[in-house]
């Protein structure tokens, strides 16, 4: 097949004039050049398309593919995740990965806790606060944790997330709001493990990839898995693959909330228990990052035997048997 590539490319932003943390979910060169060549080696042509902007351009020139590998992240709104599935649907053009209305949900965590608690799957109760005059409204217990709405890679998380009274609710919700231009997500915060379940699949096929265990060591921002501990993870964090009952009732959870949510072909679910020992959903990457060395979903399936060419194919497997292509 003819599979063309959809990204966009940290460099390009960064030359624009963005910050580290601004492009800190998009991909690095060594990203697309690892996906393109386990596409190949897979057996399939592969064609460098890049942004939505670079999409557009190309697809009003009658340019079409067999099959899109979609990895772009977007730039503005809740739907960024879902421009480029948008309007790869509105040309009739399969893709990998979720639809349009799944990025957008899922982008969202307030609206994806909403779909999984009321798929009846333990998530922390939470309040969406969209200006400084709700903060006072939040009536939930201390201590709380609290993130922009429709962030990825821990953007926004600090060791101020974690929250502890309301004078320190107040500060923090006031500055992320003021920063990120978005609604903050408030959750009453969980004491016990986090862990990263992996799904490759769709419905009835989706399966567990494994569970991978997050545990912060000395030097790291305490209690929370921060921005500035993912991009140090490697003196900061380590990543245990763990199956005992509390892991597979993680990734029991994790597969429940993946159907829950219609997510297709692949994505990651992040879990923290609770008090009990009950993993609860805290949000799922239905773009998870693909990094062969540093993105977490390649981590977790390298140390569940499954390696880089054998995750991407089996990503690719996916999308083609739901998508009945040959």
């Amino acid at each position: 097949m003819r599979i063309g590539m959809t990204y966009d490319l940290r460099d390009d932003y960064l030359a624009a004039g963005m910050s580290e943390e601004e492009t800190a979910e998009f991909d690095k060169i060594g990203t697309i050049e690892a996906i393109e060549n386990a596409i190949r080696t897979a057996g399939h042509e592969t064609v460098r398309i890049g942004n939505i902007t670079s999409l557009v351009k190309r697809l009003a020139s009658n340019e079409s593919w067999d099959l899109v590998f979609n990895i772009a992240e977007g730039l503005h709104g809740f739907g960024r995740e879902a421009q480029v599935p948008a309007l790869l649907d509105a040309y009739q053009i399969p893709y990998v990965f979720s639809g349009p209305l799944v990025q957008a949900v899922t982008l969202h965590k307030g609206i994806s806790k909403h779909v999984v608690r009321d798929s009846g799957l333990p998530t922390p109760a939470f309040a969406v606060v969209n200006c400084r005059e709700e903060i006072a409204g939040i009536d939930l217990p201390y201590p709380l944790f609290a993130k922009p709405v429709a962030e990825g890679t821990g953007k926004g998380v600090t060791a101020a997330s974690k929250i502890t009274d309301s004078r320190m609710l107040q500060t923090t919700c006031e500055n992320l709001l003021a920063t990120f231009k978005q609604p903050v997500l408030v959750e009453t915060f969980l004491p016990g493990r986090e862990f990263t379940v992996g799904i490759v699949g769709n419905s009835s096929d989706a399966r567990s990839l494994g569970v991978l265990e997050v545990v912060l060591l000395a030097d790291s921002e305490p209690d929370v898995y921060s921005y500035h501990n993912k991009a140090n993870f490697e003196n900061l964090v380590e990543y245990h693959a763990v199956d005992d009952a509390e892991a597979q009732k993680a990734a029991e959870v994790a597969l429940a909330c993946y159907r829950a949510l219609g997510c297709n072909d692949a994505g990651r679910v992040d879990l923290r228990s609770d008090g009990n020992g009950l993993p609860n959903f805290i949000e799922i990457n239905s773009l998870a990052g693909l990094h062969p060395e540093i993105s977490d979903l390649s981590i977790l399936a390298g140390k569940h035997g499954v390696n880089y060419q054998q995750l991407i194919s089996s990503i690719l497997n996916a999308a083609i048997k739901r998508l009945g292509l040959k």
